[in-house]
């Protein structure tokens, strides 16, 4: 066994690996991010290798989908696509003070309440008398959940063998370090080389596979601190959004092998801990918003889409003429590049001298448009401010619009018109097409089908 050591230096941003130090990272353009490590390889013999594993028939491999395990926690279910699936890694990101322990607490209890369930909780920032206090708050009182205050990589896998735990709980990945890795606690070299020993371990077990949750910090830039190559050799990449002093939180999947990345999860954090939401609508919205007496300028409600979910989300605009060289363009919720896009329409086909406004955007709660069907709403609100004309309250719009100022018709349109008649909206505004396809009469509430932008503007009397 022969070993071989060199010196890399490594960005503690993004992972960029180099022969020698930068002051400048040339891939995210990070000023002194750049860490020297050290790594060691060890060479072994090729004879004294054998073959661990074998193929095994496609046919013969138990399908996975009834083998998942329900955290009975309804909106994490929702986004894990049913539960958490045995030997699979979930990483949880989000920013200090969100939610995350919390969360994984829960998720522990109601893990243990089954039989012959037990859950290893891994501290490597926390006391056990500390995590002991918390589990007092969240009302958890199982008898198999075992606590572990320990940094070292090597110690953590020696418990899991003796405990062998249905499930394993790290918190944080970047508190945790190996003594095969020179470089301190934390650093990218460790993050990752720890994650893909704990995979390695994980995955090699043939009669229980535990599960592992491994709750990642963020950086300045919202994303894993770490590589991007910690989100590959993770199965679920969960992302806790929000504001951590507001009531409510969204945990979203960025990633996921064992279903879909378009659902997510609403919670309200309480004094018991998070609690799922039944009626998101109701988070995003004001309540006089489906008040047909009332009219606000440049506030438009949006019925989005997020995986199979309806959700009324409410966009705020604000317009005004700019007193600097360049006008800004400040968004929340949306990309700014598609606000860039809906300004040029609104300018080119509807005559709108808005390039020299400033314009602010906000979306209610925090939550992010991630679907092209919200285009519409948002380029009525800005009409609405510019025009200083108010749109009424029981009004929903929703539509794609594309470059030429045409609207695009948007998908489950039926579950919008239906979200938007149980919260009492009277009138929605989308696309004709869809409109006219087998949805017209089908919920109490007026739909008006519109094929262009200033179409839309001239019904809503802002044109």
């Amino acid at each position: 066994m022969k070993q071989t050591k060199r010196s890399l230096f490594v960005c503690q941003n993004c992972g960029q690996e180099n022969a020698k130090w930068l002051g400048r990272c040339p891939s995210c353009n990070s000023w002194n991010s750049f860490v020297e490590e050290i790594r060691t390889k060890t060479k072994e013999s090729k004879r004294s290798s054998s073959i661990a594993t074998q193929p095994v028939l496609l046919s013969k491999v138990p399908l996975i989908d009834k083998l998942r395990q329900p955290t009975r926690i309804k909106e994490l279910d929702q986004v894990l696509g049913g539960g958490i699936v045995p030997g699979s890694i979930i990483l949880i990101g989000g920013e200090p003070g969100i939610g995350k322990s919390t969360l994984t607490m829960q998720i522990a209890n109601n893990i243990t309440e089954e039989k012959d369930k037990s859950v290893l909780y891994v501290s490597g920032e926390e006391s056990i008398e500390q995590i002991k206090l918390r589990s007092e708050r969240l009302a958890v009182k199982n008898e198999n959940i075992y606590l572990l205050a320990e940094n070292e990589l090597e110690n953590i896998l020696a418990q899991i063998d003796a405990i062998k735990p249905s499930l394993v709980i790290i918190d944080s990945i970047q508190a945790i370090y190996s003594d095969n890795l020179s470089s301190s606690p934390g650093s990218v070299g460790q993050v990752r080389e720890c994650t893909a020993e704990i995979l390695r371990r994980i995955k090699r077990e043939q009669d229980v596979r535990p599960s592992v949750i491994i709750i990642g910090h963020i950086t300045k830039f919202g994303a894993i601190a770490g590589p991007k190559t910690l989100e590959h050799i993770v199965d679920v990449v969960l992302y806790f959004e929000g504001d951590k002093f507001q009531q409510y939180r969204v945990l979203r999947a960025t990633k996921n092998r064992f279903g879909s990345t378009q659902e997510i999860g609403i919670f309200e954090m309480s004094d018991s801990g998070l609690v799922g939401v039944d009626s998101p609508s109701l988070l995003f919205i004001s309540h006089a918003r489906a008040k047909t007496t009332t009219k606000t300028v440049g506030s438009v409600v949006i019925p989005t889409i997020e995986g199979t979910r309806p959700i009324l989300l409410e966009v705020q605009a604000l317009a005004a003429p700019s007193y600097f060289n360049y006008p800004q363009r400040v968004t929340t919720g949306l990309d700014i590049r598609r606000l860039a896009m809906l300004l040029c329409v609104l300018e080119r086909h509807c005559g709108m001298n808005i390039g020299n406004h400033d314009i602010f955007l906000n979306t209610s709660g925090g939550l992010k448009i991630t679907e092209p069907g919200g285009d519409l709403g948002v380029a009525c609100a800005i009409a609405s401010t510019y025009r200083n004309k108010p749109i009424a309250s029981g009004i929903a719009i929703v539509g794609e619009v594309s470059l030429s100022g045409e609207i695009r018709p948007v998908v489950q349109m039926k579950n919008r018109i239906n979200e938007c008649a149980k919260m009492g909206f009277n009138q929605i505004i989308g696309p004709d097409y869809t409109m006219k396809k087998e949805i017209k009469g089908k919920a109490n509430i007026k739909t008006i089908g519109i094929t262009t932008v200033s179409e839309a503007l001239e019904v809503l009397g802002i044109r």
